[in-house]
């Protein structure tokens, strides 16, 4: 599968708490990397660009491994 598939468009929570809502992926205009362009839904809601990698690797925290970033769907659940 192409790697600009995996990551669905939608809302993100982070693994440190914060929400995000993914636009889309793109590629890096020297490298072309695989990246991936989200905003955040707190602050200013700066914009943001992470290689596709980190942005799709688990983390360990607490001993427990889980992703950097989980998918919560295409709107915002209420709960979030």
């Amino acid at each position: 599968m192409d790697k600009q598939q995996d990551i669905r468009p939608g809302y993100y929570r982070h693994y440190k708490g914060g929400l995000y809502r993914v636009l889309g992926c793109a590629r890096h205009t020297e490298s072309l990397e695989h990246v991936v362009v989200y905003r955040a839904l707190y602050g200013e809601g700066g914009l943001w660009v992470r290689p596709y990698s980190m942005f799709d690797e688990t983390v360990i925290v607490d001993s427990h491994q889980q992703p950097r970033f989980e998918y919560l769907g295409e709107t915002l659940p209420e709960e979030a």
